[in-house]
């Protein structure tokens, strides 16, 4: 996916995820699964990491990377399929996956 987000001049800094950021992804989820994922974000900070909202950020990439990919995206594509995609999205799938990258990187660390 680094290689898409590199050739179609280079949107590695993911201004796409702005919204999210800013919104408290507000926009990106139903009602209910807004508070839910509040509620993890804020656990998480005490238990698992303080930036768990770039792991919820990175989940949601990599849910949706084989479409991403296969219709090679670029940057405003990205923007226009997450617009679309709002309020779609299975709060609970992203959120386990980002769990699971958290813990992903938590055993890079401690295998170092």
């Amino acid at each position: 996916m680094y290689d898409l987000m590199d050739s179609n001049g280079d949107y590695t800094h993911f201004y796409f995820c702005y919204r999210w950021f800013l919104l408290d992804f507000k926009r990106e989820l139903v009602y209910d699964d807004v508070f839910a994922t509040w509620e993890v974000i804020w656990a998480a900070k005490h238990i698992a990491s303080g930036h768990f909202v770039l792991f919820l950020a990175l989940a949601l990439l990599e849910t949706y990377r084989d479409i991403i990919l296969s219709n090679s995206m670029d940057f405003t594509d990205v923007i226009k399929f997450f617009n679309e995609m709002a309020e779609r999205h299975n709060a609970q799938a992203v959120l386990q996956l980002a769990r699971s990258l958290v813990l992903q990187l938590q055993m890079i660390i401690e295998n170092k």
